[in-house]
């Protein structure tokens, strides 16, 4: 990824790790000294409702918040309260979505932070191609169908905003990405037929990167374990941190943590990844479909 100011792209992203890393440990001192959420905003002057985001990671951190919560909560030694008060410094750095921001929803911004911070990303498409293995022409033709009245200055920024997402997967840190795109996404058309046909061949070449898997799940399969519809699971280095499933809505979205949650897209997945041809038959399949174009 290229710089954003002083800090990289793969550095912003781990900065929405440390909140919620930093939350976490939060909660965890504040439980233990069988303290409530009231009593800790009390004590910073904020609400119980300040508290729990905090400790869900979902608001930046005040140093002087972060001193006053570790003496209620009993943290005198030295190198643990700098520790802390460290991590929640690099909370705090934005991330390079910032600067996206005219054309980023807020509860988008979440998922992109999570995104860049993820080891293995794995996701299930019906709709169209997932936007991180989008060709910029298909990425222009989605953006202008899905804001059919947005100026066309929009419509770029939204696409850069695709590409630079991209450059992940090509990274130095580059997460395992495994993608099941279900037959509907890839004959469903996108702009022109140079258009699709790019996007089929983009699809074909990206799937040998070695830290890339892509199935399709064939129409011929027919019903199948993917009857929810399109959903994203991110799995991170960091031993603290369960996995997140992603769902988009129209105006928002949903992060699901729950183990049990978690666990019933973890079946789901597994049974996409077996059910579908592997990924050299899936590739014959996007060869065969690029012939029909």
């Amino acid at each position: 990824m290229g710089r954003v100011g002083d800090v990289t792209a793969a550095e912003s992203g781990g900065s929405v790790v440390r909140r919620i890393l930093l939350g976490s440990q939060l909660r965890r001192l504040r439980e233990s000294r069988g303290i409530t959420r009231e009593a800790a905003g009390y004590s910073i002057r904020a609400s119980e409702s300040k508290i729990s985001r905090m400790e869900l990671g979902r608001v930046s951190f005040k140093a002087r918040d972060i001193e006053d919560l570790l003496t209620l909560y009993g943290v005198a030694e030295e190198g643990e309260r700098a520790a802390l008060l460290g991590l929640a410094r690099e909370a705090n750095v934005a991330g390079w979505w910032h600067s996206f921001g005219d054309v980023l929803p807020g509860w988008f911004q979440t998922y992109i932070g999570l995104e860049g911070a993820a080891s293995l990303i794995r996701i299930y498409e019906v709709q169209f191609v997932h936007g991180l293995l989008q060709t910029e022409a298909y990425a222009h033709a989605v953006v202008t169908r899905g804001q059919p009245d947005a100026p066309c200055a929009e419509v770029e920024r939204r696409v850069a905003l695709r590409l630079e997402r991209q450059k992940a997967l090509v990274s130095e840190r580059a997460p395992r990405f495994h993608a099941v795109l279900d037959e509907a996404a890839l004959r469903r058309p996108y702009g022109d037929r140079a258009v699709m046909q790019g996007q089929l061949k983009h699809l074909i070449e990206i799937s040998e990167q070695p830290n890339i898997t892509l199935q399709v799940m064939p129409f011929s399969f027919g019903g199948h374990a993917g009857e929810s519809g399109a959903f994203t699971m991110l799995s991170f280095p960091e031993s603290d941190l369960s996995d997140v499933v992603f769902l988009e809505q129209l105006t928002s979205a949903l992060y699901l943590d729950k183990n049990e949650e978690v666990a019933q897209y973890e079946r789901v997945m597994e049974r996409l990844q077996s059910d579908s041809p592997g990924p050299e038959e899936s590739r014959d399949v996007l060869r065969g479909l690029l012939q029909l174009i």
